[in-house]
């Protein structure tokens, strides 16, 4: 009898910034006096440099913490935020985490539910095969300003790596019912998506599909509702989930908190992004059923294992929402998000076309960070080059691929340019020196003014270096962020 397939490993990413409800409220207030009821807590927020393939890239980082690249056998993601409609964003997150060529890559769209729906086909995907499936969510919606949605939605991501053997979670059941049920919809060409009416929503949507897809799943899986540990489901409707659990005799101590307070939901993420987060403080032996919404409904029923005990992310979501920094400045977060159109300047009139063909040929260099280890000596430099660049070597093509973006590395030297254009001034850069070798002059984010010194511990992020409005095309590289987990929360 084979193993069973299940959750090998998992994680995400709630960005660092959060936006303070309170001040979106006191924005929009004498226009919207409905908003006041969401004025609590904070939803996360997006870097300027950050989109849902960056934040799927984090997320697949915490999550695979040492596992080697060449057991991963395909990589899904799903969003309804992804930046290009024709080129596969799951193949440029492949390449970011130097991924095998020979890898199935897929993009999931179209509907809240692609996180839980992909999760369903990944896992039969792993079922049926030896390799393992890397499966990846991440959304960052938009919105229209003093919308009830601008302060309902969140950004994240989260990461499952899907397969066989020592699984922290088998896979017990799923089901799904598929209904054009319309709580929201966004069209081709619209920028924000068309919500109705909630009560409408939970009357005759929550509450009349869930039940009879979550009882159908427990009647095949031949388990009790009151055997439930933990109920994870993401609703921006805030007594839906508990008034479900009653509905279907599920404890009420087992509804896991949605954490809209402290971040939003992250659309397609955010079933995924709750399950990693119940997975962090689950015990084994417990069992959590899992549901995802949007245009019908999906749930899936999983055991925890004796493995979870030492399967744990590089640093979880609980620890990436305790990491936040407090936005109170409202005009940010519209910038951030394209909602206010500003005068950049002329400093910003530069030209941001990237040729596919040196993008294609320099791909392990910058999607991948790749740089080089010289065969003879053992000098590690980025970018490779055909010399080594030790003066007491200079080996000719003597250079062997080095990933870098995992080594750790410190601040060298750094300025803050507030002349050069940047979304968010000012610029920081500087030399980034890494332990095993090599420096960079990088680009750095997720700083603040001020917040830079020599020595500085920090880690490699991926993120967007520039974006060419004009031809519709992202460029990435890698940027270096401050390497520390224990970030006290602050507000500016």
């Amino acid at each position: 009898m084979s193993d069973p397939v299940g959750i090998l490993g998992f994680g995400g990413y709630v960005p660092r910034l959060r936006l303070s409800r309170g001040a979106a409220v006191e924005a929009n207030g004498w226009f919207n006096r409905g908003l006041g009821s969401l004025a609590k807590g904070e939803r996360s927020m997006a870097n300027w440099d950050e989109d849902s393939v960056t934040m799927a890239v984090e997320a697949a980082r915490d999550c695979l913490n040492g596992a080697r690249p060449e057991d991963i056998a395909a990589v899904h993601l799903a969003s309804t935020t992804l930046p290009f409609d024709d080129r596969q964003n799951a193949g440029i997150v492949a390449e970011a985490l130097n991924l095998p060529e020979a890898i199935q890559t897929m993009d999931l769209a179209a509907s809240q539910r692609a996180g839980t729906t992909g999760l369903i086909a990944a896992l039969d995907r792993a079922a049926g095969t030896d390799g393992k499936t890397l499966f990846l969510a991440a959304d960052r919606r938009r919105s229209k300003a003093a919308s009830p949605q601008e302060l309902q939605f969140g950004d994240g991501a989260a990461a499952l790596l899907l397969g066989r053997g020592r699984t922290v979670a088998d896979l017990l059941g799923s089901h799904q019912v598929a209904a054009d049920f319309l709580d929201h919809y966004r069209g081709g060409d619209a920028r924000f998506d068309y919500g109705w009416e909630e009560r409408w929503i939970r009357d005759e949507g929550y509450l009349k599909i869930v039940p009879k897809t979550v009882a159908a799943l427990l009647d095949k899986a031949g388990v009790d509702a009151a055997a439930i540990d933990h109920f994870v489901m993401p609703s921006t409707i805030a007594a839906v989930p508990a008034k479900l659990a009653k509905q279907l005799g599920i404890p009420e101590a087992t509804v896991a908190d949605t954490q809209f307070s402290s971040m939003g939901e992250a659309g397609a993420a955010h079933p995924l992004l709750l399950l990693a987060h119940t997975l962090e403080r689950a015990e084994p032996g417990q069992t959590i059923l899992l549901v995802g919404w949007g245009q019908g409904c999906d749930a899936l029923l999983f055991r925890t294992t004796d493995a979870l005990r030492a399967a744990r992310p590089r640093r979880g979501i609980a620890a990436s929402l305790e990491a936040g920094h407090t936005i109170t400045n409202y005009n940010r977060f519209l910038a951030f998000n394209d909602l206010v159109e500003h005068e950049h300047g002329i400093r910003a009139e530069f030209q941001i076309k990237t040729p596919p063909s040196a993008l294609y040929r320099n791909r392990d260099m910058v999607t991948g960070f790749v740089g080089g280890r010289c065969r003879s000596c053992g000098t590690v430099q980025f970018p490779r080059a055909h010399y080594c660049v030790n003066p007491n070597c200079g080996a000719l093509d003597s250079q062997a691929p080095c990933p870098m973006a995992e080594m750790p590395a410190t601040v060298q030297s750094w300025t803050a340019d507030k002349l050069t254009y940047s979304p968010d001034p000012p610029t920081h850069f500087g030399m980034i020196v890494f332990a095993e070798g090599g420096r960079l002059m990088a680009d750095m984010t997720d700083v603040d003014e001020g917040g830079v010194a020599v020595g500085m511990p920090v880690r490699m992020v991926f993120r967007v270096k520039a974006r060419d409005a004009d031809r519709g095309f992202t460029a990435y590289f890698w940027k270096a962020a401050p390497d520390d987990t224990r970030v006290a929360r602050a507000t500016d």
